[in-house]
């Protein structure tokens, strides 16, 4: 059984977190503390809405977390990179679909860009420096991968990875994936807004909450102290 499975049946199990290195200058992988700069190629969208989908390890948190981001008005928790028949939970966590687990978050680009959601994405929302994995999670569904919604999107995703690689913001090598949007399918009910009714869960106080904390203090200029939560939307 997957690790996380173990966190819903019982949510005992007891999670080490390791603290980050702080000595360097550049942002350490897993360092929740420092920003990161802003992406160079961030093209103004003339668009009343978009749509990003973004994966980066437990669904849980990255829904959380974005929810609590100015010009945010919705934030889903599912699955993409897959067929429609494998969008489930039993199929993706244990590795038989070729899905991750993803958010799809609905943005006002007028409020804040593609760009800054990956710059948020990148330095706080997860670290794109572990490959199939995040945390004590692991697994290809648990990838570091941008699902990019137009070609507008892949080419800002593709810029930005390479101006941080080029910038040597992190200690290693970033292993996220980019491509093209090809469906995202919505997740069990039971996983939308699991943070928000779950807070005191182990697995979610010690993977989820401070990432939350993270992106208050690393962003302020982004941070929206009530969620904009899936089922007010």
């Amino acid at each position: 059984m997957q690790l996380k499975a173990l966190f819903l049946a019982a949510a005992t199990v007891a999670t080490i977190i390791a603290v980050p290195a702080l000595l360097s200058s550049r942002v350490v992988a897993g360092d929740l503390n420092k920003p990161i700069p802003a992406p160079i190629s961030d093209p103004f969208s003339r668009d009343a809405t978009e749509t990003a989908v973004l994966a980066g390890g437990c669904f849980w948190g990255q829904q959380g977390l974005f929810e609590h981001v100015k010009g945010v008005t919705r934030v889903v928790a599912g699955y993409s990179g897959g067929t429609r028949e494998t969008a489930n939970y039993d199929a993706v966590g244990n590795q038989r679909s070729n899905h991750a687990e993803a958010v799809e978050i609905t943005f006002d680009p007028n409020q804040v860009s593609f760009g800054q959601l990956l710059q948020i994405y990148f330095s706080v929302a997860h670290d794109p420096t572990q490959f199939n994995r995040q945390g004590p999670d692991r697994g290809a569904s648990y990838r570091s991968e941008i699902f990019a919604a137009s070609p507008a999107q892949l080419k800002t995703a593709k810029a930005y990875i390479a101006q941080l690689e080029a910038a040597k913001i992190f200690a290693a090598p970033i292993v996220t994936r980019t491509g093209p949007l090809k469906g995202f399918y919505w997740a069990e009910s039971e996983h939308q807004d699991y943070l928000v009714k779950n807070p005191n869960a182990s697995y979610i106080r010690a993977n989820d909450l401070p990432k939350i904390e993270a992106l208050k203090r690393v962003w302020p200029q982004f941070w929206r102290e009530t969620p904009v939560l899936l089922a007010r939307s």
